[in-house]
């Protein structure tokens, strides 16, 4: 159930969960001399208490920031574990109304899972367009691109390191997703954070890597929009573009069933709709399923 610290620079930790597939995410610790920044916590109450020792066998005592790249619940459900001691939770300003909005929905897809105490935890401090963040000889830039994943994603930045955690902005051996944000969204946010030129990169799933994990996302994006333009000249929804799309090298990922709900994010922008705006999500996860052989989508959370 406990993820890995993976070191990447000094004083800097991707913590890594394994595989990497719906609700099992990274996180980050990063330790200053006067604060440690967590980025992310986890979806259940286990696997965020192990991310809460981790984070003390490497900073005790020090000052906890908490940064949320976005609102999901695999990245938000273990906020909690980390209030008290002062803990500064950061999101973007849009998160706030997302995290009263959902609540803890996300866990009736996979009720088997052993999800413990998770109440919504809302943050103390939003940001808009970014902040910078001094931990005490360390600083971490917090940076929103736009509508991309969600409406309130944030990467941290920390450019002495070059190292990025980029949130689901990017994600590594597993389909990505844009269904509640925007396909051409995330491309301008890719375009940006590749721009930063990043030694290390760390996606919100699977392992860490460097700009060819923002590149391979591109790749696949872009894929996605080509394939919702050939659906929609020949009059095709989402589910039946998906199911005679020729997968090739991306038919390996993780989750290759987000490909449906990717689609409806494409066909939606295809025709002029306002990146970002709402698409009722539990049709588009019944199209999945069905996409998937009629086979539950797999949470090892």
């Amino acid at each position: 159930m406990a993820g890995t610290p993976v070191t990447v620079a000094d004083g800097v930790h991707a913590y890594v969960q394994e595989p990497g597939g719906w609700c099992v995410n990274n996180a980050g610790i990063v330790v200053g001399e006067e604060a440690v920044l967590v980025v992310d916590t986890a979806a259940t109450e286990k696997r965020a208490l192990a991310l809460r020792r981790a984070v003390d066998g490497l900073a005790g005592g020090r000052r906890r920031i908490l940064v949320s790249t976005h609102h999901h619940g695999d990245h938000t459900f273990g906020n909690h574990v980390f209030t008290g001691r002062g803990t500064l939770l950061i999101s973007h300003e849009a998160g706030p109304a997302e995290l009263v909005r959902k609540g803890t929905a996300l866990q009736s897809m996979w009720p088997h899972v052993d999800w413990g105490d998770t109440p919504t935890v809302l943050p103390a401090l939003t940001v808009r367009g970014g902040a910078t963040l001094n931990l005490g000889g360390t600083v971490a830039e917090l940076i929103h691109p736009g509508v991309a994943h969600t409406s309130d994603d944030l990467a941290v930045w920390l450019p002495e390191q070059r190292v990025l955690f980029a949130g689901d902005l990017v994600f590594s051996g597993a389909a990505p997703f844009v269904l509640m944000g925007s396909l051409a969204g995330s491309l301008a946010a890719l375009a940006r954070l590749r721009a930063l030129d990043p030694l290390v990169v760390v996606g919100g799933h699977g392992p860490v890597g460097g700009p060819e994990l923002i590149a391979s996302t591109e790749e696949y994006l872009r894929w996605t929009a080509a394939l919702a333009e050939r659906g929609l000249a020949d009059g095709l929804d989402p589910l039946r573009t998906a199911l005679r799309a020729d997968e090739g090298v991306f038919a390996a990922l993780l989750d290759r069933e987000r490909l449906v709900g990717n689609l409806h994010r494409a066909f939606h922008e295809a025709a002029g709709g306002v990146p970002g705006a709402r698409i009722e999500s539990a049709p588009a996860m019944r199209e999945m399923v069905v996409f998937n052989g009629g086979r539950p989508l797999h949470c090892a959370a």
